[in-house]
């Protein structure tokens, strides 16, 4: 689809769009989403006065049943889809993108002042297309193919990264790291890691408390132990050389690297900053301007870039009564050539064919569902039930976690 034939489609949507929503109905949206993140852009004293409405949700299962698509749609393009089931129980994918995992966390308290935000994985098993239970790992990330996986054990910072057989569940290799590790990401090619090194646990939480003294965790505001990156070469021993990144207060507690498009750089968010800002670093860890065609993207939007790099995945656009849409732009100029559906786009299928989290149909509250959507249609195919909110602070929502297969 050229860009012409994008706006086409785009100005078509657009005029057959409903009227605005009522008063109010985006900020509640946009409260909500607020809500679904882990760090706060807003200061220590902004944030102890809403630490209680900074709840995240807790999955409730087998949600989403309202949904008129039966359950385990399989289709021809590899759409595999499970719209009763929240968090899901069964393979999810679509096209050369699945679903390879997702995890939830709790805050897990130590000391009377001293809590760690704690992961639980839940690993798809690829004899059985099913979602399993690991808590071994606080941190998986999962290889292009789905076959391997790197991760770290529950002790952060870690001084060794396994390589796990996404197929038998065993840890294949152990590669030990001088610097303590807390966050690992592939190159896009699967051949090179970035583990994001750090002297102390990246999700260390402080005790604060509300006007109304209710306590509550945060990560602390402008903080973080992060020393640097290491670039690995997994299937080649693991050897690398490690960058030191001195820490400003521009990040917080936990500030992974990941690689940009082709490999070469590593970036990571900075915040307080321009809404979705990121810094690249070159393999020796000095600074430099992102390269042209992502210095639009933004680290909130996982989509990122098309598969042939020539469109770029934005982040909220447009809400109208039960519909959301997000940008997409053209990665060089920045400009907005169409809107897709969705409220938060996740991860390109192809060209034109997207996997997003979308607010359900019918419901005030903000219930996001994992759809797949398509520039130029409004139409979106349910992959997963609902996510419930629960209200409760010290939990979090399941988090999907895509590859391609």
């Amino acid at each position: 689809m050229n860009v012409e034939e994008l706006v086409r489609d785009s100005f078509q949507e657009q005029a057959a769009e409903q009227a605005p929503a009522g008063p109010g109905f985006a900020d509640r949206v946009l409260t909500a989403r607020r809500r679904r993140r882990t760090r706060t852009l807003a200061s220590v004293a902004a944030a102890t006065a809403a630490v209680v409405a900074i709840a995240v949700a807790v999955p409730l299962l087998d949600s989403g049943k309202d949904d008129v698509r039966p359950a385990g749609v399989v289709d021809g393009g590899g759409t595999s889809a499970h719209p009763d089931q929240s968090p899901p129980r069964d393979l999810i994918a679509a096209g050369n993108v699945a679903l390879a995992a997702y995890y939830t966390s709790e805050v897990v308290v130590q000391t009377d002042d001293r809590a760690v935000d704690t992961r639980t994985y839940w690993l798809l098993d690829q004899r059985t297309g099913r979602y399993e239970k690991d808590d071994r790992w606080s941190f998986v990330a999962v290889a292009p193919g789905m076959k391997t996986a790197a991760v770290l054990e529950r002790a952060l910072p870690a001084h060794r990264i396994g390589l796990l057989d996404l197929t038998t569940g065993k840890v294949e290799r152990w590669i030990p790291v001088v610097q303590g590790v807390g966050g690992l990401a592939f190159s896009g090619d699967g051949q090179k890691l970035v583990a994001t090194t750090y002297g102390d646990n990246p999700d260390l939480r402080e005790k604060v408390m509300s006007t109304e003294g209710d306590v509550g965790w945060m990560s602390p505001f402008g903080q973080s132990s992060r020393t640097g990156f290491l670039v690995l070469d997994p299937a080649g021993g693991g050897g690398g050389m490690w960058s030191k990144v001195v820490p400003g207060r521009d990040i917080n507690g936990r500030e992974d690297f990941a690689f940009s498009r082709d490999g070469g750089l590593v970036f990571s968010r900075i915040v307080g900053e321009r809404d979705g800002m990121q810094q690249y670093f070159e393999p020796g860890g000095a600074a430099v301007a992102a390269p042209a065609n992502e210095r639009f993207l933004r680290w909130d939007v996982d989509a990122r870039l098309s598969p042939d790099g020539t469109l770029a995945a934005g982040g909220l656009a447009k809400e109208v009564p039960d519909k959301s849409y997000s940008a997409i732009r053209d990665p060089r100029t920045g400009e907005e050539i169409a809107k897709v559906r969705g409220a938060t786009l996740l991860a390109w299928v192809d060209g034109r064919r997207l996997i997003a989290w979308e607010r359900t149909a019918g419901s005030e509250a903000y219930r996001p569902r994992l759809v797949l959507v398509t520039i130029g249609s409004d139409k979106v195919v349910p992959l997963s039930g609902a996510r419930e909110q629960t209200g409760d602070p010290s939990r979090q929502e399941w988090v999907p976690v895509f590859a391609e297969r």
